[in-house]
C-alpha cells in the first residue's frame, strides 16, 4: 500500500466526478510527476448527503477501471474516530484519525510521568538539521506538551488498534490535528511524533494546524512568510523524528487546505524542492463548486438549479454556516441578492463563483456560502443528480481543469 511521495485528497460530495478528478492526476503523470489519488469524504458529509462510505469506493473503483489507472489509489475515511470508524472499515484503506477534540485533555498521570522520564533526555539546547535556530527544550515545556497532546495521541492509538484488529487488508494512517485552536510549534510536533511512535501508529502522514486562516474554498489568510517558515520547520522535524523514533521512512506532511490556498502553494513547492520532501494535499470541496459552475455554464435547467441553490443557501445562511463557523469568513453585505442572481446569465454566475482572483467579478463571499451550501443540492435529490449526468461533459471539463491548473501545476509542476 504505497502512498507515494506526492498524493492528493480529492473530495467529491456527490461521488459523480471520479473520472474527471483522476483525469487531472493522469495528466500530471504525463507531465512527469506521479501523484497518488485519494478520494476523501467525511462522516458529516455522508450524513448530510445521505450517502454511504461504500459509495465513495464504487466511485473510485469505477474511475480507475474506466481510465485504466494501474497505480495505487486510496479511499480515505476522513476525520474519523471510534464512534464512526466502523462504518468505513470495509470500503476504506486510508484512515484520517482525528484527535482534535482530545487535545488539551490530560492523560493519566502515570502515563505522563512515563513519557517525561523517556524524553527528558531531550531537554536543553536541541539542534535539528534544517532548522537554523537552536530549540530550547525546558522541563516545564515538556510537561506542558505532555499534558496538552499525550491523551489525544493515545486516542489515535486506540482508533488505529481498533482498525488493525477489524480490518484484514493493508491500510494507510494519517493523524490529524488541524482542527484545533492554535498551531503546533516545531518542538510540539517533535514530541507529538514521539508519542505517535510510542503508540505504535505507522503514520504515513500527519496534518498539523498551521498559523493563519484556512477558510473553506478561498485563499489563505495570514502571514505567508510565517507559514513558509512553519512548513519548512515541520519538514525538518519529521525528518529528524523518523530517524530518532523509528517512524515510517515515508512519513510526510498533510495540508488540509480547505481548498484553493493559492498564495501558499508557491512556498510549499519551494520547500518540497529544497528538502526533497513529499506532501499530501487535501482539496476538500472544490469539486462540488466546479459542479455548480458547470451547471451554470450549461445553461437551461442547469443554470436554474445553480440559481436555486444560491437562493436557498442565502435564505438558510445561519443553518448552513453554523457548523463551519470557524473555517469561513463571510460578509453578508457582500452577498448578492437572490433576485439579482436570478437574472444572471451563465457567464456571470460562473465568473462570480470560479476562483480566479484576477477577475473583478469573483466574489469570495458568494463562493464560501455555496461551498457550505451543498446540503441544499443534496435535498434536491434526483433533480440535482440527474443534472450532473445530463451535463457531465461540461462539468467534467471544469473539474479536471480546476484540479490540474489551479492545484497540481503550482504545487508539483512549477518547480
Amino acid at each position: 500500500m504505497e502512498l507515494g511521495k506526492y498524493s492528493i485528497g480529492i473530495g467529491d460530495r456527490f461521488a459523480h466526478q471520479g473520472k474527471a478528478q483522476l483525469a487531472a492526476v493522469q495528466k500530471a503523470g504525463q507531465s512527469g510527476v506521479h501523484i497518488t489519488p485519494v478520494w476523501n469524504k467525511s462522516f458529516r458529509e455522508h450524513q448530510i448527503i445521505k450517502t454511504k462510505p461504500e459509495d465513495t469506493r464504487v466511485e473510485a473503483d469505477n474511475a480507475v477501471k474506466s481510465l485504466n489507472w494501474d497505480s495505487a489509489y486510496f479511499v480515505d475515511a476522513d476525520h474519523v474516530g471510534l464512534k464512526n470508524v466502523d462504518l468505513f472499515l470495509e470500503s476504506s484503506d486510508f484512515f484520517t484519525l482525528d484527535v482534535a477534540d482530545f487535545i488539551g485533555k490530560s492523560a493519566d498521570e502515570d502515563n505522563i510521568q512515563q513519557f517525561l522520564n523517556k524524553y527528558r533526555k531531550y531537554t536543553g539546547a536541541l539542534t535539528i538539521p534544517g532548522i537554523s535556530d537552536t530549540i530550547n527544550v525546558t522541563g516545564q515545556l515538556l510537561v506542558q506538551i505532555a499534558h496538552k497532546y499525550l491523551y489525544g495521541v493515545q486516542e489515535a492509538g486506540k482508533i488505529f488498534r481498533h482498525i488493525q484488529a477489524n480490518k484484514k487488508s493493508p491500510f494507510v494512517v494519517e493523524v490529524s490535528m488541524d482542527e484545533t485552536e492554535s498551531p503546533q510549534t516545531p518542538v510540539e510536533m517533535l514530541f507529538i511524533l514521539a508519542a505517535i511512535a510510542d503508540e505504535g501508529i505507522p503514520a504515513r502522514t500527519i496534518a498539523p494546524k498551521f498559523a493563519g486562516r484556512f477558510n473553506k474554498g478561498v485563499d489563505y489568510v495570514g502571514d505567508v512568510a510565517r507559514f513558509s517558515k512553519e512548513f519548512e520547520q515541520d519538514i525538518a522535524v519529521i525528518d529528524f523524528a523518523v530517524k530518532e523514533f523509528s517512524l515510517p521512512a515515508n512519513l510526510k506532511l498533510s495540508v488540509h487546505s480547505g481548498s484553493d490556498k493559492f498564495s501558499i502553494y508557491g512556498p510549499i513547492a519551494q520547500a518540497l524542492r529544497k528538502f526533497d520532501a513529499g506532501v499530501h494535499i487535501k482539496t476538500a470541496g472544490t469539486t462540488w463548486l466546479e459542479e455548480l459552475i458547470g451547471l451554470a455554464m450549461a445553461g437551461g435547467d442547469g443554470l436554474e438549479i445553480a440559481r436555486e441553490v444560491y437562493r436557498n443557501a442565502y435564505s438558510r445562511f445561519d443553518e448552513l454556516c453554523g457548523p463551519y463557523a470557524t473555517v469561513i469568513d463571510i460578509n453578508k453585505n457582500q452577498l448578492p441578492a437572490p433576485n439579482d442572481v436570478d437574472k444572471w446569465d451563465s457567464q456571470l454566475y460562473a465568473e462570480t463563483l470560479r476562483h480566479v482572483q484576477s477577475n473583478p467579478r469573483f466574489n469570495p463571499h458568494f463562493r464560501q456560502l455555496l461551498h457550505v451550501g451543498y446540503k441544499v443540492a443534496a435535498e434536491m435529490g434526483e433533480r440535482y443528480l440527474g443534472a450532473l449526468r445530463e451535463y457531465e461533459h461540461v462539468i467534467a471539463q471544469n473539474v479536471a481543469e480546476n484540479i490540474f491548473e489551479r492545484h497540481i501545476k503550482p504545487l508539483f509542476l512549477n518547480f
